[in-house]
């Protein structure tokens, strides 16, 4: 039976990115259009989205609509288009004041901010004259979305009795802020054992008040209800283990194709593995390392953060690109913090003919580092599921990862890639060490890792119709089966 979904997100793929929800945002509604579902997604017209309004490239709604807020009403434009590839409508929240910012995140209304976009949300539905069959909210920005409507929501007949699904993209970021957001949601609360007096937080409440709740990996699923790595709330996920559930992120094959994408320099796939060299020779040449097919050339595109690994990456690299598993050359695309950045920029000038990082968001060179690499290095402290193991095993780069999170729900050791489990220099070293081993003396059991690889269906329609069972199982549950 197909089912009216309001699936809303703080940022959406193209049309703004800062992490791995906007990949799922823009890419799991097109898969549920396709099983026959009414999806509408819903985000804020930040500047780029505004301007590509005045350009005409999306329509402008009139009329707009009133935002009810506890302090009354505030006015709130409408701009509407579709998902880039399909007929999947998605609607932009304009509010100058709270939205036309150079940035997504880091302002100190945040949470103001993504509350009102979460409330306008439901009002925006409501000027469509379109009642969903259920609420599919991603991270804290929504969670709003989730409380107001298991709490002031059921008191009005437009919006009793529908069923919320909160997605948990990453844990760690929980949008802490002031109580009185409640009242700028118009909304009486007790507060959470998880809230300090006088203050909110956003995503414990996304947990405690939605219907159901999902990750984004089976493996990050449980390890979020551990001490380690339940970021201060595994008591809460603990005490709600029945409704919360692991569903894996897909990737977008329209994407992410090395048959198509026009950032290679030459396309191949797994029966053209030979056509590859290609790639590596073009990026060894575009970053000026000497061109040696030989060579095993390692790649990293990452942010520079904790989450990401990097505390015990830099010892690594020092070692590999001092020849202690053979020659090898390195590449890094990512920015972050300083000191990570000054660590790499350190390595590369020390290592300079075999190591090259770009300290910036390049979106036309990652898929020549996916396509040319030999390698792809991710030994995450925690990985809520990774998106770039995917497109390197799908690019034929061969993952070495930490067994954390999706990464460990994705990566078979030794048969599409190698798994470490320890979180240190050494356990990712010997990794390393034994990829370069099968690397250099066993090209025919290398090749058969990267098939297998290139191989593994990880497209969105697995992960839509887990979503598909979800949204029936919240349903049910909010009818009382």
């Amino acid at each position: 039976m197909p089912l009216k979904i309001l699936f809303i997100s703080a940022e959406v793929a193209p049309f703004a990115k800062v992490g791995g929800l906007a990949d799922v945002a823009g890419s799991l509604p097109k898969a549920l259009r396709a099983l026959g579902h009414d999806v509408r997604v819903v985000m804020p017209a930040y500047p780029k989205i505004e301007a590509q309004g005045r350009a005409g490239q999306i329509h402008f709604r009139e009329g707009g609509m009133i935002v009810p807020t506890g302090g009354g009403g505030i006015p709130a434009g409408i701009f509407e288009g579709v998902l880039p590839g399909s007929d999947v409508p998605i609607y932009f929240v304009a509010q100058n004041h709270l939205f036309d910012r150079p940035n997504i995140y880091g302002y100190n209304d945040d949470a103001h901010r993504f509350a009102f976009f979460s409330r306008a949300a439901f009002e925006l539905a409501n000027v469509l004259g379109w009642r969903p069959d259920v609420l599919h909210a991603h991270d804290w920005h929504t969670a709003p979305a989730v409380l107001w409507l298991a709490t002031a929501g059921q008191t009005d007949d437009r919006y009793r009795g529908i069923p919320s699904v909160f997605t948990i993209h990453n844990l760690a970021h929980q949008g802490l802020t002031s109580w009185d957001v409640l009242n700028y949601l118009a909304v009486i609360t007790h507060s959470l054992w998880n809230e300090p007096y006088g203050t909110v937080n956003f995503m414990a409440r996304g947990i405690y008040h939605a219907t159901l709740i999902n990750t984004v990996s089976p493996t990050y699923g449980r390890e979020i209800m551990t001490w380690e790595g339940g970021a201060g709330l595994h008591d809460l996920l603990r005490h709600r283990h029945n409704d919360v559930h692991g569903i894996l992120n897909g990737m977008d094959y329209d994407v992410w194709n090395p048959q198509t994408d026009k950032n290679l320099a030459r396309p191949f796939d797994a029966d053209h593995l030979a056509d590859r060299i290609e790639n590596k020779r073009a990026l060894q040449q575009k970053l000026g390392l000497p061109q040696r097919d030989e060579v095993p050339l390692l790649g990293m595109v990452t942010r520079l953060d904790g989450q990401k690994g990097i505390d015990i990456t830099g010892h690594v690299l020092h070692l590999l690109l001092n020849g202690g598993a053979g020659e090898a050359q390195f590449v890094v695309i990512g920015s972050g913090a300083p000191h990570y950045e000054d660590m790499l920029r350190h390595l590369a000038s020390y290592h300079r003919n075999k190591m090259r990082t770009i300290l910036a968001y390049a979106p036309d060179l990652a898929p020549l580092v996916y396509g040319g690499s030999d390698m792809f290095l991710m030994p995450s402290l925690f990985e809520p599921c990774g998106l770039g193991q995917m497109i390197a095993m799908r690019y034929g780069s061969v993952p070495v990862v930490r067994a954390t999170g999706g990464l460990a729900d994705t990566v078979r050791d030794g048969v599409t890639g190698f798994v470490f489990d320890d979180f240190s220099a050494e356990a990712f070293w010997n990794a390393i060490r034994g990829a370069m081993y099968i690397y250099n003396v066993d090209q025919e059991s290398w090749r058969a890792i990267q098939t297998n690889g290139m191989t593994t269906d990880f497209s969105w329609r697995n992960s839509a119709l887990g979503y598909q069972q979800l949204y029936e199982r919240a349903i049910a549950k909010m009818e009382g089966w």
